[in-house]
């Protein structure tokens, strides 16, 4: 056998097919075309020079022409969050998964994933950036609802003291200025339960917490803070406001509150925690409940309206809003 004999014949290579590689123009055009990640490219400006089908849709925008009369900030639901982007792109040269609410053509809000890359043409230096965005509102929302079920009190509805503790974290961060607190107490509850029954109680609880949530605003929340004991934070209130709800709920329990309670108020003093302000409150309970047993409470209500002098009987009938 000579050598000429042993070599093998050399394979044909296999013929280049269309659409088999990112590096063709027009695989990587069709690509972006059919994705629905929504892409887009814009400049320092908060112009758009360019995007996808699937990023019209997402904003409810018609045409790439009508895209280009418009600006990023016109789409940003906190526009100041545009600054943020760019400094972070500006010093990091990307950034990833920065979500963000942007409110569509017809006023409907959208929540979106962007990653963003800082790239700088090579003729001018300017920088554009090249993006893609995914619509994660619908995951979003549902965390919400998760993480309002992990934050309510499953018997009243009310916020539970996870609630609480993520306010003290935020104020721990300086994300709250001013706060007040309200503590609320059932009087005589667990002679109310020996005698009634735990179902009773629970049912009273349930209508206690319907009373002070109908009474407070909505951003005024309820807290159970276990047993017989709710706190009301009022978020950004003074010492006169603090003592206005006070007021409020103990002249709404003449009329409508299902059973006798003790309650007890405060509002941050300089320099103090959420925590020490709640524990003044609760001093300030502990010193109604006693005194309004035994003496003149600290707020003077006229008597046909003193609840708590009488003792706990069947819960009254709650009144219906109006």
């Amino acid at each position: 056998m000579t050598a000429s004999s042993s070599k093998k014949p050399k394979r044909k290579a296999a013929p280049s097919t269309r659409y088999d590689s990112l590096s063709d123009p027009k695989t990587l055009a069709l690509f972006v075309e059919r994705l629905d990640a929504g892409i887009y490219i814009t400049d320092a400006e908060g112009r758009f020079l360019d995007a996808n089908p699937a990023f019209l849709r997402l904003f409810g925008i018609g045409s790439k022409e009508e895209l280009g009369t418009a600006r990023v900030s016109d789409f940003l639901a906190e526009p100041e969050r545009r600054g943020e982007l760019l400094a972070l792109l500006d010093d990091q040269g990307s950034v990833r998964s920065y979500e963000t609410e942007f409110v569509r053509r017809d006023g409907s809000r959208i929540v979106l994933s962007d990653t963003t890359y800082l790239v700088r043409d090579p003729s001018s230096g300017k920088p554009i950036y090249h993006g893609i965005v995914l619509d994660v509102t619908h995951t979003k929302a549902m965390e919400a609802e998760l993480r309002s079920q992990v934050m309510r009190d499953a018997l009243t509805g009310c916020y539970n003291r996870r609630y609480l503790l993520e306010l003290e974290e935020r104020t721990s961060r300086g994300a709250l200025g001013s706060w007040g607190c309200v503590f609320v107490d059932i009087d005589r509850f667990k002679q109310f339960n020996d005698e009634f029954g735990h179902q009773r109680g629970d049912d009273v609880l349930h209508r206690m917490a319907r009373f002070l949530m109908r009474h407070v605003r909505a951003d005024e929340p309820v807290i159970r803070l276990g047993g017989d004991e709710f706190l009301v934070v009022l978020v950004g209130a003074d010492q006169q406001r603090t003592d206005d709800v006070a007021k409020r709920l103990q002249h709404a329990a003449a009329r409508s509150a299902p059973v006798p309670f003790s309650l007890g108020s405060a509002a941050r003093q300089a320099g103090e925690s959420l925590e020490q302000t709640l524990e003044r409150a609760d001093r300030h309970l502990i010193g109604v409940r006693v005194l309004s047993r035994g003496g003149t409470p600290p707020f003077a209500l006229p008597a046909e309206m003193e609840r708590r002098q009488t003792p706990i009987t069947q819960p009254a009938t709650e009144d219906k809003p109006k």
